[in-house]
C-alpha cells in the first residue's frame, strides 16, 4: 500500500485560499519546496485547486476530484469521491506516495487517512474564504521543522505525524 500524506500551506489562522482563488501570499520557497515533494508521487486533488494551478505538474500523476463524471481535463484521472480516487491510485504504478493536495473539502475527508501532513505555516493572520481543518489534535508529533522567511512573511516547513 502507498502512503498517503497532506501537504498544504497554511496560515496562522488555517487561511489556504482567498477570494477569487489561489494562495494569499507568494513565497517561491513554499511553491518549490511543494513541488519537489509532490515529484514522482501522485496527487490527488479537487477541480477548482487543480484548475487553479494550471494543471498537472511534470513528474507526477494527477487524480481531478469532480462531482461531474463527465470532466474530463485530458492526461490526468478523475473520480468522483475521495475514496475511489485513493483506490485508483493504490492500483497505479510505482510506490510513490499519495499526496491530497486540497481544497478544503479534500483536506477535511482526508484528514483521518493521512499518515503524515505535511505543512508550511505561514506565521501571519490573513483574510481568506478557504479554510484548512485543524489538525492539531489529529498530527500532535512535530517529525521534522524547517524556519524560513522572506521580505513579507516568516514560515516554517513542518512534517507532523500521529501519536504513536
Amino acid at each position: 500500500m502507498k502512503p498517503i500524506y497532506m501537504i498544504v500551506a497554511c496560515s496562522e489562522n488555517r487561511v489556504i485560499g482567498k477570494k477569487g482563488g489561489g494562495l494569499p501570499w507568494s513565497i517561491p520557497e513554499d511553491t518549490a519546496f511543494w513541488k519537489e515533494k509532490v515529484k514522482g508521487g501522485i496527487m490527488i486533488e479537487g477541480r477548482r485547486c487543480f484548475e487553479e494551478l494550471g494543471g498537472a505538474f511534470p513528474d507526477t500523476d494527477t487524480i481531478v476530484l469532480s462531482r461531474d463524471p463527465t470532466y474530463s481535463p485530458g492526461r490526468v484521472l478523475t473520480a468522483v469521491s475521495l475514496p475511489l480516487a485513493i483506490e485508483l491510485a493504490q492500483g497505479m504504478d510505482g510506490e510513490g506516495p499519495i499526496w491530497l493536495c486540497g481544497g478544503s473539502t479534500v483536506y477535511e475527508e482526508g484528514m483521518a487517512l493521512a499518515e503524515q501532513l505535511h505543512l508550511t505555516r505561514v506565521h501571519a493572520e490573513v483574510e481568506g474564504v478557504a479554510f484548512f481543518p485543524d489538525w492539531t489534535s489529529d498530527f500532535p508529533v512535530e517529525l521534522d521543522r524547517r524556519d524560513s522567511s522572506n521580505d513579507e512573511y516568516r514560515y516554517s516547513f513542518l512534517v507532523l505525524g500521529r501519536p504513536d
